[in-house]
């Protein structure tokens, strides 16, 4: 399979890193830019940036913590919510 090159037939400095978490976000060596479904770009200047493949974050890509938020019991689909109700005490 021949090698991708960036336009101007220059070699990348060096391969970006992905790491695939097995409860959580995709984590990517950045800066990244990321291209939406709707075409629209997206830029993270961090040195890693969390992308969300949960569906669950209010911030996508970007992950922000929302798979926390529920565990998965078993080996089963089925899943419970960690969230705490609100005490009476505290509202």
């Amino acid at each position: 399979m021949p090698e991708a090159r960036p336009s101007g037939g220059q070699r990348p400095e060096s391969p970006r890193e992905i790491v695939l978490t097995d409860d959580g976000p995709m984590l990517v060596s950045g800066p990244v830019e990321i291209v939406l479904p709707d075409g629209s770009r997206v830029r993270s200047d961090r040195p890693v940036t969390a992308l969300c493949v949960c569906k669950r974050s209010r911030r996508q890509p970007f992950c922000d913590t929302s798979h926390r938020c529920r565990v998965r019991i078993g080996d089963s689909t089925e899943e419970e919510d960690r969230a705490q109700p609100e005490s009476a005490s505290t509202r």
